[in-house]
């Protein structure tokens, strides 16, 4: 069936005005016609915590009536209002436990699948380095040694381990895990259903605001005013992340390709061509293990890491006794200027050098896997002091050596402990391409929860730990992305400029983003975060520079790689909320509801029918289809949207938020079943099933009661307040007025222009209307459950622009007709399914 989704002439007023009223007011506004059924416009929620304070969300659903008179009640009684509630072990980490076992273990695993990455750059950083700036005496040596200490201190351990690491989602890191903590902050996100009730979620820490605030609520204005700001935000967002993945395709073959080509100072003989095909097997061997789970397989790597880690130090410490222990004055930061100075190509040398912090990125995207403190702590007292023993003792071994700095790491091995120690680097190479590997996955699953990527098949590899996941088609995409890279530039020269070009893009826009957390969340002190965007961004735009000198070298094919990714990124999000946009429009106008009566204009039969769909507001255009396709529909019918927040986790008990749509003789409810980008939907079709109807017997039993108090307090209440005043725009709009307090003038607000309820007939006895309510509600579940899914597509009309044509008529589409569906989704048996496809014209 094919709707035109062309705009209407007139604009439609589903929102009422009372958004706008005072949040302290102790009573709420409704509207009552001519037989006294009350019209509710707000937003219900079940939930176990017994806190119940005053809403006045108001979402109204329908359109037209005008005959209503205003009255007042008593305070809504609701648990929503409770802004930043804490709920104690909603957010407890999986890696709590103190014990000495347990930190060993963590140590491991933490070795394993976080610093394989940037524990593996001393195989290639110098060569590197050395082959784009040549040593011409050893005071090159020096100011190369000298740049590589103070860049670990800088973004590894400064940015990344004290800074960055701490500007997590709740144990969540990555660039969409930053631009979900900005979003709970600030009204920045352009996802197109999101609901105030939203930021009621206790993920949602949000500071009162007060005169210390000043400026962060000055930034927050005027984020949330400028739609370029907020597409700039989105922007830098899917940038970093296109980078993040592209990243993940690079360090497997820089990591592999590089430990491999350690052959060549064992056995002479070995050829390029051997290194390639060697590195070839080591890839498709590293990927198909990947399905085993991070836990796994970071604890079988654990150890052999750990002994990377100590062979690095020992070797280093070996070549400072042996060979030129003088080389420690490179802690003396002047020898950088000095190499500047006196080396011409010293600044090509950048790019080189910037490969000894790769994997700091990675430190933040793994840290769902593990603790901060754990991270901090491995890093600091393991990785670091081992890293910068590596460094110098190879600067040694080249100060008494004329070796070839192209194999600088593998030449000062001992002989006696050349072959066990390539073994343990080429186990590390391979730890060291998970690492991106897991980051990527983790933060695909982000942006595919905040609606920026297609749905892909996500398997949880840990029934203990949610945040270990393994995405199959992006591993194999990874995998046949990286030999293309492998076979395509075989030289680690080219290959470590692509890696460069990757690792700095992510880490401009992690630097951009930490700012604005800085400014908007942390609200430290302006001179702090003036410092830390300048040294740091101004650091990596020199590196970057570097970078970009050696980028026609092969490497341009990284920045393709990202920009593809990118595109596919904006056009989902771009299509993705054309769609939504244009259901919002369709959706059915609850006249059309009560034209037909309360048993729609056809058979009621014994059951409860859960519709699918993505609105938050209104009645899909879907329903409509059902109504006139179907024989009979469902005695219960309930809108169903399974709707990702960006927070992290929701808590069980804040899961489904209810409200009623219609009269209750019409037995039409929504449900908004609300997910965090980290929760695992560990349910299946029964379990969910099972907690939606006991929420929707709790919303039923709660709203019994609120109507209970509020009859109860009417008539003390009703006489004593202020006259209300009611205007009529020339529009035929109504409005109405509160006066303020303080000038006695009223406070101007649109009104909704219907409802959402039909003339009800008042029960004598509540008790026996609520069990009855409820015995229809156990009937209906007891005749079964069906799932209804109406299937939206869209398609641009004719007179579109080429440009919309083909980015909505194909890719678009091609993405959508090939990603997860909601079927595979939902687990749904194919007894209990109904579908109907839609196309609207966009």
């Amino acid at each position: 069936m094919t709707e035109d989704g062309s705009e209407r002439g007139s604009t439609s007023r589903g929102n009422g005005g009372f958004s706008s009223m005072d949040s302290m007011e102790s009573h709420r506004w409704v509207f009552q016609d001519e037989e006294d059924s009350e019209i509710d416009h707000e937003d219900k929620y079940v939930g176990e915590d017994d806190d119940f304070t005053s809403q006045h969300d108001i979402d109204s659903e329908d359109e037209d009536s005008l005959y209503h008179k205003l009255i007042r009640t008593g305070p809504r009684i609701d648990s929503f209002g409770v802004e930043a509630l804490e709920v104690p072990g909603a957010h407890r980490s999986d890696f709590e436990d103190g014990s000495l076992g347990k930190s060993i273990f963590l140590v491991f695993q933490t070795l394993g699948v976080v610093f394989g990455d940037v524990g593996t750059s001393p195989l290639y950083t110098f060569s590197v380095m050395f082959s784009r700036a040549p040593i011409e005496r050893n005071e090159d040596i020096i100011g190369a040694l000298s740049l590589v200490l103070y860049t670990l201190i800088l973004i590894p351990l400064i940015k990344y381990i004290l800074i960055v690491l701490l500007a997590n989602d709740d144990g969540e890191g990555g660039t969409f895990a930053l631009y979900s903590l900005i979003c709970r902050h600030a009204k920045v996100s352009l996802l197109p259903n999101q609901l105030a009730s939203d930021t009621r979620i206790s993920s949602f820490r949000l500071k009162v605001p007060s005169a210390e605030l000043e400026r962060s609520l000055k930034i927050k204005e005027h984020l949330e005013t400028s739609v370029a700001l907020k597409k700039l935000l989105l922007v830098l967002v899917l940038a970093g992340t296109s980078m993040v993945i592209a990243d993940g395709v690079v360090t497997p073959a820089m990591s592999v390709i590089s430990a491999v080509r350690g052959l060549k100072v064992g056995v002479p003989t070995v050829e390029q061509d051997h290194v390639v095909m060697i590195s070839v097997a080591y890839l498709i061997a590293l990927f198909s293990v990947q399905k085993y789970g991070t836990s796994k397989v970071g604890l079988v790597i654990g150890p052999a890491l750990f002994i990377w880690f100590c062979s690095l130090g020992g070797i280093g410490i070996y070549n400072l006794v042996k060979h030129d222990s003088s080389v420690v004055k490179a802690f003396n930061p002047v020898h950088i200027f000095y190499y500047f100075k006196n080396s011409s190509k010293a600044w090509y040398a950048l790019g080189g050098c910037l490969l000894c912090a790769t994997g700091s990125e990675a430190m933040f995207a793994d840290l769902c896997y593990f603790p901060v403190r754990t991270i901090q702590l491995t890093f600091v007292f393991l990785v670091l002091p081992c890293l910068m023993l590596g460094y110098l003792g190879q600067a040694a071994y080249l100060m008494d050596n004329a070796g070839d700095p192209q194999q600088a790491f593998f030449s000062s091995i001992p002989d006696g402990a050349f072959w066990p120690v390539f073994l343990i680097a080429n186990i590390a190479a391979l730890i060291a391409s998970r690492t991106m590997t897991t980051a990527t996955f983790s933060c695909i699953k982000q942006s595919t929860a905040l609606g920026c990527f297609p749905r892909l098949k996500i398997v949880h590899t840990s029934r203990k730990f949610m945040g270990q996941i393994y995405i199959p088609a992006i591993n194999w995409f990874l995998l046949a992305s990286a030999l293309l890279l492998v076979c395509s530039i075989a030289s680690t020269n080219e290959i470590g400029n692509a890696y460069g070009v990757a690792e700095l893009g992510v880490m401009m826009m992690t630097t951009v983003l930490v700012t604005l957390v800085m400014l908007l969340i942390w609200q430290i002190n302006i001179i702090i975060v003036v410092l830390f965007s300048l040294i740091f961004l101004g650091l990596e735009l020199v590196f970057f520079s570097s970078v970009l000198s050696g980028i026609g070298d092969g490497s341009w094919i990284i920045l393709v790689f990202a920009i593809v990714i990118f595109l596919i990124m904006c056009i989902w999000n771009y299509g993705s909320k054309l769609k939504y946009e244009t259901e919002v429009k369709k959706k059915m106008s609850m006249d059309v509801l009560r034209q037909l009566g309360c048993n729609l204009g056809t058979v009621r039969a014994p059951g409860i029918g859960l519709l699918y769909n993505e609105l938050v507001k209104g009645v899909p255009a879907i329903f409509g289809h059902f109504l006139t396709t179907l024989p009979a529909v469902h005695s219960m019918i309930i809108f169903v949207c399974i709707k990702y927040v960006p927070v992290p986790v929701v808590p069980q008990h804040e899961r489904f938020l209810f409200r009623r749509v219609c009269s209750k003789s019409y037995h039409i409810f929504r449900c908004i079943a609300r997910y965090g980008y980290k929760d695992v939907r560990k349910e299946n079709q029964q379990i969910f099933e099972q907690l939606l109807i006991e929420s929707l017997e709790k919303f039923i039993r709660r709203e019994a009661q609120e109507r209970s108090l509020e009859s109860d307090g009417d008539e003390d209440t009703e006489d004593e307040e202020e006259p209300t005043k009611i205007l009529i725009g020339p529009n035929g709009s109504v409005y109405f007025g509160v006066p303020d307090g303080r000038n006695n003038q009223p406070i101007i607000s649109e009104a909704t222009t219907s409802s959402s309820y039909e003339p009800e007939k008042n029960s004598s006895d509540p008790e026996q209307s609520l069990e009855n309510e409820l015995a229809f509600l156990h009937k209906a579940k007891e005749s079964g459950v069906v799932y209804l899914l109406g299937h939206g597509d869209i398609r641009a009309k004719k007179e579109s622009w080429f440009i919309k044509k083909l980015i909505i008529n194909y890719f678009y589409a091609f993405m959508r007709k090939n990603c997860r569906r909601g079927i595979a989704t939902l687990s749904v048996p194919h007894t209990h399914l109904i579908q109907v496809a839609m196309t609207y014209m966009v």
